[in-house]
């Protein structure tokens, strides 16, 4: 479904961020990326989503090479993507249900599919009966929850979490990581980014191991060593 073919980014001459990265992600995988702060990986996840270009390798999903999408057609490309972040980034004077509605709304969808849809998402994550309150009023557990919740509204074939617990305490990690599995049992590809030893030691799912810019370990179930 995903292939990283000898992937290489570089900023100027002398800061080298990925060397010659291949591995392959099959379609309903769930695969922990990880590695300690600065060893490549929201790079290489921002390569995927063609918001940066390799300075050399390809990455294909589904036989396309994302970089050669004409600007045009990226959305396209995005929409098949559903992207967590570690801060968040939802609109604070919007409710939670807003925050997810609003991506429909984009996309051109009718009220009737967005108020069905932004309903099931809000079962999924458990936050149904938080859908009218606002940012300020969720704790950071329940933010990433509608954070998950929107990255899912519209479908995607892929989530892509990068570092979705950095923020969050013990309890709302693990609810968070329960909530990750739970997406990937139904069905959708899911690759997380984290430098977090705990969560990837409980998930016993597939590990890649960033060091140095190289992959140097590709474990089925793995743990995380460093």
């Amino acid at each position: 479904m995903i292939h990283f073919q000898k992937i290489g980014k570089a900023y100027g001459t002398e800061n080298i961020v990925l060397r010659d990265v291949s591995f392959e992600v099959e379609e309903g995988e769930f695969v922990s990326l990880v590695g300690k702060s600065g060893a490549g990986k929201t790079t290489l996840l921002r390569l995927f989503l063609a918001e940066e270009f390799p300075s050399h390798g390809s990455i294909l999903f589904q036989q396309r090479n994302v970089h050669e999408i004409p600007e045009s057609k990226l959305h396209e490309h995005r929409r098949k993507i559903g992207v967590v972040f570690q801060d968040y980034k939802l609109l604070p004077f919007k409710t939670a249900e807003e925050n997810i509605s609003y991506v429909m709304e984009i996309l051109g969808a009718n009220e009737q599919d967005i108020a069905r849809d932004v309903k099931d998402v809000l079962d999924i994550v458990g936050l149904s009966d938080r859908a009218l309150h606002f940012p300020y009023q969720l704790s950071g557990g329940e933010k990433q929850r509608v954070a998950i919740a929107r990255a899912l509204i519209h479908r995607p074939q892929v989530i892509v979490a990068d570092e979705p617990t950095g923020n969050l305490d013990p309890y709302n990690t693990k609810d968070i990581i329960r909530l990750l599995l739970k997406i990937n049992e139904l069905g959708t590809t899911t690759i997380l980014a984290t430098h977090n030893k705990e969560v990837v030691n409980q998930i016993e799912k597939r590990v890649l191991t960033l060091e140095g810019g190289t992959i140097i370990r590709d474990q089925e179930k793995g743990r995380f060593v460093m």
